[in-house]
Order: C-alpha cells, then sequence, then structure tokens
C-alpha cells in the first residue's frame, strides 16, 4: 500500500511540474516584434552598429543622437524594475530611516 502511495505522490508531482513547465512557456520564449520595432532596430543597427556584431553596446548607444533615443526609447519602453531592487535600500523622502542605529543618549 505504501508503494502505490509513494507511486502516486511521485506521479502527482511530475504532472503539477509538466504543466507548470508548459504555463510558463519558459524563457527562451521572446514576445514577438511589432514591424515597427524590426525596421527601427534595423535602422539602427545599419546606422550605428561599427563592429558589425547585430548588437548595439554602451559606445554605440551613446553615440547615438537623442532623436534616435527617443525613437528607440517608443518602441521599446524599458522594463520595470523587481520590487527589492536598489530603490528599495534607499530610504523613503521624508520619512524616518529606521535602519539606522539610534543615538543613545545615556538614559
Amino acid at each position: 500500500m505504501k508503494k502505490i502511495l509513494l507511486a502516486a505522490a511521485v506521479l502527482i508531482c511530475a504532472t503539477a511540474i509538466t504543466v507548470q513547465a508548459q504555463d510558463s512557456g519558459g524563457k527562451k520564449a521572446k514576445k514577438g516584434l511589432t514591424a515597427e520595432q524590426k525596421q527601427l532596430q534595423t535602422d539602427m543597427l545599419a546606422k550605428y552598429d561599427t563592429n558589425k556584431d547585430g548588437k548595439l553596446d554602451k559606445e554605440e548607444k551613446a553615440a547615438m543622437s537623442q532623436e534616435d533615443k527617443d525613437a528607440w526609447a517608443k518602441a521599446f519602453p524599458a522594463k520595470k524594475k523587481k520590487k527589492g531592487g536598489e530603490d528599495a535600500a534607499a530610504p523613503k523622502a521624508g520619512g524616518d530611516d529606521t535602519t539606522a542605529p539610534k543615538a543613545d543618549d545615556g538614559k
């Protein structure tokens, strides 16, 4: 009886893991680019990809004109940061920083 219960539990866990993996779609799945995004990407690579590696590195992005940077930002909005990132460590404006040690006044 214990073997049957163990086998059933393993089967249920394996099924749950498989279903969850299928639902997530995997990290390799990318969103498709719109025609406008594809065209802009092609134009920017042709204009700024000096080493012809098919990517824009930091130096190449820095060389972009402000107009092209604005067009890029509009077509490819920045991803939102997750909670708990570097902003979470900064104290809130006007708030009490509870992480700082309190001064001992000797009382």
